[in-house]
């Protein structure tokens, strides 16, 4: 099971509280032992993982003939039919092959020609919309072939319909979540909620709704599937349902994005456990009197007037964006001091130079990736008029 860098910890974790054990964190991933049924509950419940694979071989090899070998040994024909579609898509770490492309091609003939010597003709390929997804990761001398029982990556949740600039995933905001130790027991805050991301996924949580209720998997194309043990699955999972165990809250300077995030709340069942409201965040108050978690991924750059009025002061030209950003991030950091004393901030951004443009001293940093861009998530325990870290043992962050 695939997931971003620095969330490994979290997956691990997620995938054993649903019963699946021998779980092994790799880099970038997690890799388990499981029945079917525990496949089609990892696609329905994981918030963090991208897809959940099948490894079906794993094999040595030197030359691309070795990769049609592997590939021609695997019994495709048990796991989907020749009508349907297929598409290879391949992945390496210090292989000595000169061309990937090719790699991926001499793969596709082996299933192809599988296919062929068994039934006399070959399923087409769809690059766009396949209905079977294939994976192969070369390293230096190993090839592991998987078949992907997602489809769509698992961050697709089906509720995200309205986004702004550069969204967050949903998978990483649930990570975001994961490493801030949030209970869903107090209150969650995030006062530059763009679309809602990070407030709908946490409402979900506080919610107990399964983030896959509302879309398709490809294990649902696979010849081993079982309808009516799925169908199961999900009466279950909304049967799980509960009222909100804490109130989430989020706001956002641009009331178009407020909009957004209303809309996305109702599509994704929670609007009635959110509340979504317009605002600077350099102005906003704390949403209700009991100290929670604020969780957020502040917009930067040429989007640091996304954040609040600091924005409106910036110049074109790119030092004078980051001299803004400070002036936005100091700003807020002695809003929060004035304000939200007892509150603990996580700060997810690629600025690791960050706590000191907001003059406070965190007291945790999660590394994380933001796809390919390397994030912290840093943690400020929010003591009034003081700039000192609160002790970590705060109980509004679940720790």
């Amino acid at each position: 099971m695939p997931c971003a860098g620095g969330v490994e910890e979290y997956l691990a974790s997620e995938v054993s509280a649903l019963g699946v054990r021998s779980v092994q964190r790799e880099r970038g991933g997690v890799s388990l032992q499981a029945d079917w049924a525990a496949l089609m509950r990892m696609n329905l419940h994981s918030r963090l993982a991208q897809r959940v694979l099948v490894q079906l071989s794993h094999t040595p090899y030197r030359a691309e003939n070795d990769l049609y070998e592997a590939a021609k040994a695997v019994a495709w024909e048990e796991w989907f039919t020749l009508r349907q579609t297929f598409k290879i898509e391949i992945t390496a770490t210090a292989s000595p092959l000169k061309s990937l492309k090719f790699a991926a091609l001499k793969i596709k003939d082996a299933v192809a020609d599988r296919f062929r010597d068994k039934g006399g003709a070959r399923p087409n390929v769809e690059t766009r919309f396949p209905d079977m997804r294939i994976f192969a990761h070369l390293t230096a001398d190993t090839v592991t072939l998987y078949l992907d029982t997602s489809g769509e990556p698992l961050f697709k949740r089906g509720w995200r319909e309205d986004k702004g600039e550069a969204p967050l995933k949903e998978t990483l905001a649930a990570a975001m979540i994961a490493a801030s130790g949030w209970d869903a027991k107090t209150p969650l805050y995030d006062p530059c909620c763009g679309s809602g991301t990070i407030a709908i996924e946490a409402a979900q949580v506080a919610c107990n709704i399964a983030p896959g209720l509302l879309r398709r998997f490809g294990f649902e194309k696979l010849l081993p599937h079982r309808a009516q043990e799925w169908a199961a699955l999900k009466s279950e999972a909304k049967a799980a349902r509960r009222e909100p165990t804490a109130p989430v809250f989020g706001s956002d300077v641009a009331f178009r994005m407020v909009d957004f995030a209303q809309r996305n709340a109702q599509r994704a069942g929670v609007d009635q456990a959110v509340s979504l409201r317009g605002g600077d965040a350099l102005q906003r108050m704390p949403p209700t009197d009991t100290p929670g978690v604020m969780l957020l991924n502040p917009p930067y750059g040429e989007r640091i007037e996304a954040g609040g009025v600091a924005g409106a002061k910036r110049a074109g030209r790119e030092n004078a964006q980051m001299e803004n950003a400070g002036d936005f991030f100091a700003q807020l950091a002695t809003h929060w001091k004035k304000n939200y004393a007892g509150w603990t901030a996580w700060v997810l951004t690629p600025d690791l130079k960050l706590p000191s443009r907001m003059r406070l001293k965190e007291s945790r940093r999660v590394p994380m990736w933001n796809g390919p861009i390397e994030c912290r998530l840093f943690r400020f325990d929010m003591v009034a008029g003081s700039a000192r870290a609160a002790p970590k043992s705060d109980a509004s962050t679940g720790h």
